[in-house]
């Protein structure tokens, strides 16, 4: 049986270096038989910043946020495949805004009770995937570890690939070992 895959690239630049190795990590994944879906959150067209913590979504008997702009189908695909790929350059130590807003709408997907220390989420054994990339050395593991953090809370695997030192937009094409590495995620994701 085929995985779904989603990724959702949240990288403004096209053909940047989060472009790149999105295109590799699905060339891997759909060599194996994956269905992979590509989302580019920076031209999604949004009624909000964000999250607005109205917490209407805790209400509701369905997974879904109130708030209805382009990002609702991205949710409730996310609530649906099988892996979760988020793919961002390092902004000032965190991922790009454009990505931001997906990953704090994801709010909508869990369903707590606080009084009974519970919580439901249709995201529990999904396999989440980190692709991220930084001019130098340096924020990475700031980045990364929002996602890893959510993924634990969640009971998501986890999976991440990490590139120090990808260069300027579009630079990261030239490294080759970064291409075998993302095509070896991506095949790794479709099993």
């Amino acid at each position: 049986m085929s995985k779904n895959i989603l990724v959702i690239a949240g990288s403004p630049k096209k053909d940047g270096n989060t472009d790149t190795l999105v295109d590799w990590f699905t060339q891997g994944a759909r060599s194996r038989g994956a269905n992979v879906e590509v989302v580019r959150s920076a031209f999604l067209k949004y009624k909000t910043g964000g999250c607005i913590s109205c917490r209407v979504c805790q209400s509701s008997d369905v997974y879904e946020c109130v708030i209805r702009d382009e990002a609702s189908p991205v949710l409730e695909k996310m609530a649906r495949v099988d892996v979760i790929v988020m793919a961002t350059p390092l902004y000032f130590f965190g991922p790009s805004a454009q990505l931001k807003v997906i990953f704090d709408r994801m709010f909508s997907l869990y369903k707590w009770d606080n009084a009974a220390g519970t919580m439901q989420t249709p995201l529990k054994g999904k396999t989440l995937i980190l692709l991220a990339s930084a001019f130098e050395d340096v924020g990475l593991d700031c980045l990364e570890k929002p996602f890893s953090l959510t993924a634990e809370y969640t009971g998501m695997p986890f999976k991440s690939l990490l590139v120090p030192n990808a260069g300027v937009s579009g630079d990261i094409k030239n490294r080759a070992d970064m291409q075998e590495k993302a095509v070896a995620l991506g095949r790794s994701a479709a099993e």
